[in-house]
């Protein structure tokens, strides 16, 4: 799957002095330059330094300078939490030994810094500064203050860079999402506003230039008596997700039997049940965050092992925040740290499945085949991102009561370079599977053709080309029937498209779906069957050989007559 895109962010930086002879706060952002965005990620930090002197300053800018020197030095590999905790702990040791000597006497700085890499924000801290995130309307702090637990010492620091000869760091890692905004603040901002009034002014949808400025002058002007430094990050686009970090995200939360209706979980009040399937069970839920109708899709914990259900969900979330298409089914938006259990969030759609459907009398062959359309325009979408559905079938098609379709149901999909079910863990559709799929092919675009074919065979026959098959059974690929032969109003354009896309032998079918949707629609552009302004030899060839029959023999009766 091809990666698009880069993180791209706006920084927003103040600190003012306040009533304080000198500022002892320093932030810094590096945003480096491609290259080092690309290996590393991009760095902000905010320190607040701690002396009776003009030393806590230049605690408080060496521990920046430290970090983002050392940063940049480390090989990629390690990582960002660790990438920035080897230069803080070799500062950490060479202040506090400093702290020993005159020059800087009891000398520390707390220290609260950000590295943003991909669509995570790595997260380290020390000390009473703090980092925020302001997301979906909601204001959550992120760090721990390190201070004396009693009410009137809790200016008082217990950790802090230079306090200590080893460094003990708080380490958090998040996932961002776009239009959040990321805070770092001295104690200047927080000790005087509340939460609250913070949420406030991130809420404002200022620049983050203009928000760190109002925050600054806001707690000043609140009757702050310390330096007051916040440094604002907004989020303004991510690059395209990653499996791997997507599958570390729900490697870390439970898997749950399903919620009954009535009760709720993480804001989602359970409404009904929507379906009961053999992997997965499907709930109607509203979103307590913005009303909105969703389903939440629970994996069935005794039909798949736990490694297989994670990696069904980590390629659904991807695909269905990477593919672009109307006909293919998106993923419902849930904040980052809101999920505490392995379900799947989707919004609700109002219809039914084509499977469904196909229990009523056949639609008509001009429905039929617009839906046909939108059905293979949707596989194509997905294979031009290089992505298998691999269970393309009436039961994974809606389709919608606005007379729209939507291709659902993406867990079993395979991905390119992306780690893969065990053989006896795909899931299949005997009737739906190609041949070649009863002989070791794990899934590519033909077989997904193979599928898209007998979905769109069944879809204006109602029957099966090569005939039912159970789940124990290996079919048997003969001739199919030809659609035409089950439903003669088919036209001979249709019936080619439908009967080359599931032939038995691969290299017979069309090269890719694009091969079938231009059949589809440059036969669909030909005027469907109608009684309507049609040749009588069109509409009943019988019934025009009788006209010219009799017209025939009248002809000769008068001829004869005449005679």
């Amino acid at each position: 799957m091809r990666d698009e895109g880069a993180l791209e962010v706006a920084a927003g930086f103040a600190s003012l002095t306040g009533p304080r002879e000198e500022n002892q706060d320093f932030g810094g952002v590096h945003l480096g330059s491609a290259l080092e965005r690309a290996r590393h990620g991009m760095l902000v930090a905010v320190a607040d330094g701690v002396s009776g002197g003009k030393a806590g300053r230049v605690a408080a800018e060496l521990a920046v300078r430290a970090l983002i020197e050392g940063f940049y030095s480390v090989p990629d590999t390690l990582g960002p939490a660790r990438a920035m905790q080897a230069p803080l702990v070799a500062y950490n040791r060479w202040l506090n030994a400093q702290g020993r000597g005159d020059a800087m006497t009891n000398c520390a700085t707390t220290f609260t810094a950000f590295a943003l890499r991909g669509r995570r924000g790595h997260l380290v801290h020390v000390g009473d500064s703090r980092a925020w995130r302001y997301s979906g309307g909601r204001l959550s702090c992120l760090t721990t203050d390190h201070v004396r637990p009693e009410p009137d010492l809790n200016h008082v620091l217990i950790r802090a860079i230079g306090i200590e000869p080893e460094l003990r760091l708080d380490h958090a890692t998040i996932e961002l999402a776009e239009h959040d905004r990321l805070l770092l603040t001295s104690d200047g901002i927080h000790g005087v506003l509340s939460a609250p009034k913070i949420a406030a002014i991130l809420a404002e949808s200022a620049s983050a230039e203009a928000t760190a400025e109002r925050l600054a002058e806001a707690a000043l002007a609140a009757g702050g008596r310390d330096n007051a430094t916040a440094l604002v990050i907004d989020i303004v686009r991510l690059p395209a997700p990653d499996y791997d970090g997507i599958l570390a995200g729900l490697s870390g939360i439970a898997t749950i039997d399903p919620p009954k209706p009535g009760q709720s979980i993480d804001g989602f009040a359970i409404e009904r049940v929507l379906s009961e399937g053999r992997y997965a069970v499907l709930l109607v839920a509203t979103d307590g965050e913005d009303g909105s109708k969703v389903v939440l899709k629970f994996p069935r914990a005794d039909a798949l092992s736990d490694r297989a259900m994670r990696l069904a969900f980590a390629r659904e979330v991807l695909v269905a925040q990477r593919i672009s298409s109307p006909f293919v089914l998106a993923a419902h938006p849930v904040r980052p740290d809101r999920q505490t259990a392995l379900y799947g969030v989707q919004p609700l759609l109002e219809g039914e499945t084509m499977a469904e459907r196909l229990k009523r009398p056949l639609p008509s062959l001009q429905t039929g085949i617009e839906q046909a359309v939108r059905l293979t325009r949707a596989v194509a979408a997905l294979h031009r991102l290089e992505v298998i559905h691999r269970d393309i079938k009436p039961d994974n098609v809606m389709l919608t009561s606005d007379g729209e379709l939507k291709l659902i149901d993406l867990g079993v999909a395979r991905l390119p370079r992306v780690e893969d079910f065990h053989g006896d863990e795909i899931p299949g559709t005997p009737g739906y599977m190609a041949p070649e799929q009863f002989s070791g092919n794990l899934g590519d675009e033909l077989t997904d053709q193979f599928a898209l074919g007998v979905t769109l065979y069944r879809w204006f026959t109602g029957k099966w080309p090569y005939g039912e098959q159970e789940a124990f059974q290996r079919p048997r690929f003969g001739q199919a029937v030809p659609a035409s032969r089950v439903r003669p109003e088919i036209p001979s354009w249709l019936d080619l498209a439908l009967m080359t896309a599931i032939q038995p032998d691969p290299d017979k079918r069309f090269g890719d779906v694009i091969g079938l949707l231009r059949a589809l629609e440059g036969g669909a552009k030909v005027a469907l069957p109608s009684t309507r302004g049609k040749p009588l030899i069109e509409r009943n060839p019988l019934r025009f050989w009788q006209v010219v029959s009799a017209l025939l023999a009248a002809a000769l009766a008068v001829s004869l007559l005449l005679r």
